[in-house]
């Protein structure tokens, strides 16, 4: 399974931006579908997480801001991020998971300036 993450960039605080990921390969084994995220000097971070069927669970830091979502069809998954705050900034990470392996993206950069 094959992993890429777009839609990152530079934005103000309080703007909103929208990650995409796709995979491909042998996407028919996923299960889980998930963003993290890493600041510089911190440890990597769960962000949200989708299920198969839905169902959905957040950091606290970014609830009510973030939405995580998913087209099974096409194999993409999408972070809508509203709200953008300065400590938002970090380098986001897609993650697709079967019952074997995670399989990491190379990340995507998101800059919240204040």
């Amino acid at each position: 399974v094959q992993v890429v993450e777009s839609g990152g960039g530079l934005v103000q605080a309080g703007d909103s931006l929208r990650l995409s990921c796709g995979a491909s390969g042998s996407t028919s084994s996923i299960d889980h579908m998930g963003w993290y995220r890493q600041a510089p000097g911190k440890e990597r971070e769960l962000v949200a997480v989708i299920t198969s069927d839905g169902d959905t669970n957040y950091a606290d830091s970014v609830k009510g801001r973030f939405t995580i979502s998913r087209d099974n069809a096409k194999n993409t998954m999408y972070l809508q991020m509203n709200s953008l705050k300065a400590e938002d900034t970090a380098v986001y990470y897609c993650v697709v998971a079967n019952s074997e392996y995670d399989y990491w993206g190379r990340g995507t950069q998101v800059t919240v300036s204040s």
